[in-house]
């Protein structure tokens, strides 16, 4: 443990050397770094870096980051820097509670830990030159959703900036009843090997190997900022995010959704990527798109900067697919300007298609039903934590299937027309879908793919779903949205539906033997509903 504590100590040391040597424009101007422990709630010692710029004039406006889950103050050491060489900010960044050598125990976002950033804004206040009516926060992960909580808690920060963080923790960990495995598992073990877990957390762990999720679900209002967001509006806190479709710890949709229920200033930028790689380098100090926004944002709202943050379209979104550019619009709701809508066929062999697949019809079908095995996965899956949303941002190879190969004795599948001209997908996707378990508790996994003439799919996007309590052998009227995306489907691809009932990524319900059937009927016809945008170039 104390070996493994060193090295990434060491490695986090050496990103931070790729930001040392940040070439002065004059030479009055530049950067001192200290190390201090400051006292947080109750009062613990929380080791803090403090950036001080040189050749600024005070009061500074000040900007206070917590650490994201698992790591130390190093994290933002680079980006800290410039933001105090290049605009004068006092930055003071601290280990969050829990962590390395961080007093307290990790209490996952809770009173204690806003309790914290406020009594490190109290220390920066009476031990630094920073201005108390210009104050911001900023973070990473863990990092923004202390920043969000706290700002609807302390009227004093007026602006934040919340990169791959979270709004609602519940649906993000157990979306739609269904246990983020991956997430869960990459939190609690990374939780214990650099921190010490709190008794809240140890007792939710407890329970969750126990398959009772019920502890976590209880403590997550009391730790998301959906439940405060009126607070926040009240305060008039200017709100930035910053956010990849393929998150796989906070997945978007439940950020989109805050979002819109912002009144005051706010940004959104939607790219590719998964948890936290949009930002990670600009962390460091390298030049990034999301950290560059971030600076503008704040030299806007606590530095009174004329830099038209305020007349532009404040939400932006760059396609997961394909390295396009940027597009802009007045608000969420305007991403999406239109749709293409199916009905699902029955799932039936032809000549041309020697396993089972139901058409994507322009109108509704009903009166049929298609049964499958449960308990056993497909090719179709939603990639692998971390690794599949890198690979879609870095070297745009998205998450694949073989169409033709997934088993239709355990998936049902539904493809639709050849789009000549190509789409864009813009938005969430909806599905619905009447669906009759012969088990009480059962997954199912709906994927949505961009797929060329020989059957190779593209993964757009996915949502899991698991029926809790149902009735064995009487149908459900299922309704979903999926994640929102943009994905530019080229000419000559068509869309595919998938829906099978195991995924690596989640903790599935539903044992091997049982089986599930979908179906469409007069009341509640099956469809898909695929929102989609201006085409690329369209908009800047």
């Amino acid at each position: 443990m104390r070996r493994l504590r060193t090295l990434c100590t060491a490695v986090l040391a050496s990103l931070l050397m790729v930001t040392l040597a940040v070439p002065p424009a004059h030479a009055e101007t530049g950067v001192r770094v200290t190390d201090e422990t400051i006292p947080g709630h109750g009062g613990i010692d929380l080791p803090a870096k403090v950036i001080t710029p040189t050749g600024h004039d005070g009061p500074r406006p000040l900007l206070v980051m917590p650490t994201a889950w698992a790591t130390n103050n190093l994290l933002y050491v680079g980006a800290a820097k410039r933001l105090a060489y290049e605009s004068g900010y006092q930055v003071v960044t601290y280990t969050s509670r829990g962590f390395w050598d961080s007093g307290g125990a990790i209490e996952v976002a809770g009173p204690e830990d806003v309790g914290d950033a406020r009594a490190v804004i109290d220390w920066a206040l009476e031990n630094t030159d920073a201005d108390p009516d210009r104050i911001g926060m900023a973070g990473i992960s863990y990092g923004a959703g202390i920043s969000l909580l706290t700002a609807a808690e302390d009227d004093r920060v007026r602006a934040v900036g919340a990169m791959s963080g979270w709004a609602d923790l519940a649906e993000s960990i157990y979306s739609h009843e269904t246990i983020s495995y991956q997430a869960v598992e990459l939190l609690l073990n990374s939780a214990h090997l650099t921190g010490t877990p709190g008794e809240k957390l140890l007792e939710m762990e407890r329970e969750y190997r126990r398959g009772n999720v019920q502890p976590a679900l209880d403590l997550a209002p009391e730790r998301s900022v959906s439940t405060k967001v009126d607070a926040i509006n009240a305060n008039g806190t200017a709100v930035m995010i910053g956010h990849a479709w393929n998150d796989g710890i906070f997945p978007p949709g439940q950020l989109t959704d805050f979002y819109g229920e912002l009144t005051g200033p706010k940004r959104l930028m939607l790219s590719a990527g998964d948890h936290a790689t949009p930002e990670a380098f600009g962390a460091v100090g390298l030049p990034n798109e999301t950290w560059s926004e971030l600076a503008r944002w704040f030299d806007h709202h606590l530095k009174g900067a004329d830099n038209g943050v305020d007349a532009e379209d404040p939400v932006r979104v760059k396609p997961n697919n394909g390295r396009g550019g940027w597009a802009s619009f007045p608000d969420w709701e305007s991403v999406s300007d239109g749709s293409l809508d199916y009905g699902l066929g029955e799932p039936v062999r032809s000549w041309d298609n020697w396993q089972s697949t139901g058409g994507l019809g322009e109108g509704p079908e009903t009166g049929w039903s298609y049964g499958v095995g449960a308990g056993r996965g497909t090719v179709a899956e939603s990639g692998t934590l971390l690794l599949s949303g890198a690979l879609q941002q870095f070297a745009d190879i998205p998450t694949g299937v073989s169409l033709p190969l997934v088993n239709r004795s355990y998936a049902g599948v539904w493809t639709g027309p050849r789009l000549p001209d190509g789409a864009r997908v813009s938005g969430s996707p909806e599905v619905d879908l009447v669906v009759t378990p012969t088990a009480a508790d059962q997954s199912l996994y709906f994927y949505l793919y961009a797929v060329d003439r020989y059957g190779s799919g593209s993964l757009i996007t996915h949502e899991p779903y698991t029926l809790r309590g149902a009735e064995p052998g009487e149908p459900v009227e299922v309704g979903l949205r999926m994640e929102p995306v943009v994905w530019d489907v080229a000419p000559g691809q068509r869309l595919a539906l998938v829906v099978d009932t195991e995924d690596s990524r989640y903790t599935d319900s539903g044992d091997r033997g049982e089986r599930v059937e979908f179906g469409s009927t007069e009341e509640a016809p099956a469809a898909l509903s695929v929102p989609t945008g201006p085409a690329p170039g369209g908009r800047a």
